[in-house]
């Protein structure tokens, strides 16, 4: 009959000597704390299924379920680990390479106005050329290259004259660049004495964007005002930027002058050692020199008389260097693979370096599934939780000489041996699920470090041992 016993003091009876003459005084003498095993054939099967950290090891649960892998394994799965970790840097650096190329580095289309000068100073490590290519009829823009970054200390002062008329409910914008310490000085005059219009210095599309939708609001402008009759209006520019001067009626038509006065500071192109003039619907290619790096800038003309003949539409394309972008994929996966895999060789050697010693003893394992919570219906006897899978194990809870004869003459079969070791037979339970699927000594181990039942995946409260009379 079996009888629950204390974790604590309990020990699990070494095995038999696998010897012939041992196995012949086994049978001859009567079974104490473990039944004797059969002839050499069953001795040569039970040294076989000894734990060995160096090979291929499964650790199987209930109906030959595998629950985890010896040290055999870990070479496999570092293996997939690492091809796993390859494939999630690739395909990272892949969409950051895509995001520079078109993103930051993408083609843009610009308008400029008269008398605009751009620098544009690409890294080198990404850009191997830039294109500028004028989609007008006409031609005007110059692109210089420069070995350094150009100075912004070029001044000059242009005028513009502009005669429109605005019916009412619309507005009409026009664009200019200007660099950082520029002054916009634009006198008006109204033909209608009681006409009022708003006349706005937008800060970029987006702000004139926001006028557009809220044309009474004054804070989604650098400059807004409500002009009527003549004067004049001054603003200081901060930062270079391409800045919009509109002018929007809300009452009835009204025709309006606008006199710009501009003071510009442009870069200076005096050593320059590239220049190329944009004709009619043509390009120029500007080579970027690695390491060091050039600049490139984009210029207009003074204005015309006539204004529509002062907005130029440019397309700026940049060629990727991409020599950069392999190297850099193959660089960053092959660090991230290599750290992968040094990380996952320091792993296996400190798990085997806490494997069994020579004189048998085994390593301490850690939780083998999942915690499980708890089945408040498992709670009681273990004999009303056994859940109907042990109907399949087969294994005799104690008692009777038969059974135990049977145990004896069936003790070769994996599913009477430890799911654990594969050494010794099953020999405990667990509580409060009440399955049998390991011996005590790895049932303790189990439940010291709060696993879990390798059957169920139920929180082991205790472990009982099963002792034969």
């Amino acid at each position: 009959m079996a009888e629950p016993h204390s974790t604590s003091n309990s020990t699990l009876t070494p095995p038999p000597s696998t010897s012939a003459g041992n196995n012949e005084s086994s049978r001859a003498s009567p079974s104490s704390s473990r039944h004797a095993r059969g002839d050499d054939q069953n001795s040569a099967d039970r040294s076989q299924n000894r734990f060995r950290p160096p090979e291929i090891e499964p650790i199987v649960g209930y109906a030959g379920r595998v629950i985890g892998w010896g040290f055999g394994d870990a070479s496999s799965a570092v293996r997939e680990d690492a091809w796993s970790c390859f494939a999630v840097v690739f395909t990272f650096w892949f969409f950051v390479s895509v995001t520079i190329i078109l993103g930051v580095y993408g083609s843009m289309s610009l308008v400029l106005g008269p008398e605009t000068s751009i620098a544009f100073q690409p890294s080198p490590l990404f850009v191997q050329y830039l294109t500028v290519e004028n989609l007008e009829e006409k031609p005007g823009p110059i692109v210089y290259g420069t070995y350094r970054y150009p100075d912004l200390d070029v001044i000059t002062t242009w005028e513009e004259t502009l005669h429109v008329t605005i019916p009412s409910n619309t507005h009409q914008e026009w664009i200019y660049y200007l660099n950082t310490g520029s002054e916009v000085n634009i006198s008006y005059h109204l033909s209608s004495e009681s006409s009022s219009v708003l006349l706005v210095i937008a800060d970029g599309a987006e702000s004139l964007t926001q006028w557009i939708e809220y044309p009474t609001y004054p804070n989604s402008t650098l400059s807004w005002n409500v002009i009527h009759g003549t004067g004049m209006i001054t603003q200081k520019i901060c930062s270079s930027s391409s800045y919009y001067i509109a002018l929007g009626n809300l009452d009835e038509v009204v025709q309006v002058e606008l006199n710009l006065t501009v003071r510009a500071y442009l870069h200076n192109t005096k050593n320059a050692y590239y220049k190329c003039a944009l004709a009619s619907s043509s390009s120029c290619t500007l080579s970027i020199f690695f390491p060091h790096g050039n600049a490139a800038i984009l210029t207009t003309p003074s204005p015309q008389k006539n204004a529509s003949e002062n907005e130029w539409y440019v397309k700026l394309t940049y060629g990727p260097r991409w020599i950069t972008y392999i190297v850099g994929i193959g660089g960053l996966t092959l660090l991230m693979y290599w750290a992968f895999n040094l990380l996952n060789n320091l792993r296996c050697s400190r798990e085997e370096r806490a494997g069994p010693t020579q004189n048998g003893t085994a390593p301490e394992r850690g939780p083998l599934l999942s915690r499980k919570e708890d089945d408040l219906s498992s709670w009681g006897s273990s004999y009303d939780s056994v859940s109907q899978d042990d109907e399949d194990l087969d294994f005799p809870a104690g008692g009777s000489a038969e059974a135990n004869n049977s145990h004896g003459e069936t003790s070769n079969s994996t599913q009477r041996l430890c799911a654990i070791c594969f050494d010794a037979p099953r020999d405990c339970f667990f509580l409060p699920c009440g399955h049998c699927a390991t011996c005590f000594e790895c049932g303790t181990r189990i439940a010291e470090a709060a696993g879990t039942c390798p059957v169920c995946r139920r929180n082991m409260k205790k472990v009982r041992k099963i002792f034969t009379v």
